[in-house]
């Protein structure tokens, strides 16, 4: 079982999505069986915010000094899953996922489930710094991405 924790600095998000711990809840009750971590107690945060903050963050964090849709840093290098794990913290920007602003809500929606999945896999030890990890980690996102897109509707 997923647990999350969402918290938001960004009051725009509430516009689009109400019950944000409802939405994310979902979207892992639709995870493939492979990553609901069934029997576990896998904990993360998910902290929804905006280009401002998520740039100082890169800049801190990461030496890179302009904002980006998605951040994640896994509590540890190796995964190992027990019965009980934090595995660690996602943030995504507000202003990556609004773009363009005329946008509907479905298209919002499933760039966030997306981009969710991403920061997710990288939680999990995934990363694409190497075309072969790409690939693969490129893969499961998609496996994933299906089985949330036709089971949340």
């Amino acid at each position: 079982m997923i647990n999350i924790n969402v918290f938001s600095e960004e009051r725009a998000w509430s516009k689009r999505i109400r019950k944000k711990d409802l939405f994310f809840k979902k979207i892992c009750n639709a995870f493939p069986k492979k990553y609901k971590f069934l029997n576990k107690k896998i904990t993360l945060t998910l902290l929804l915010s905006n280009n401002k903050n998520i740039k100082k963050l890169n800049k801190n964090f990461r030496n890179k000094n302009k904002p980006t849709d998605i951040l994640s840093f896994p509590f540890s290098k190796r995964i190992n899953i027990a019965k009980e794990s934090y595995i660690g913290d996602i943030i995504i920007s507000y202003n990556f996922i609004d773009k363009p602003k005329s946008q509907k809500f479905e298209i919002f929606k499933k760039k966030l489930i997306k981009t969710f999945i991403h920061g997710f896999l990288h939680l999990l030890g995934f990363d694409h710094e190497k075309n072969r990890d790409y690939k693969k980690m490129l893969k499961e996102e998609n496996q994933i991405y299906q089985s949330v897109i036709s089971n949340i509707n």
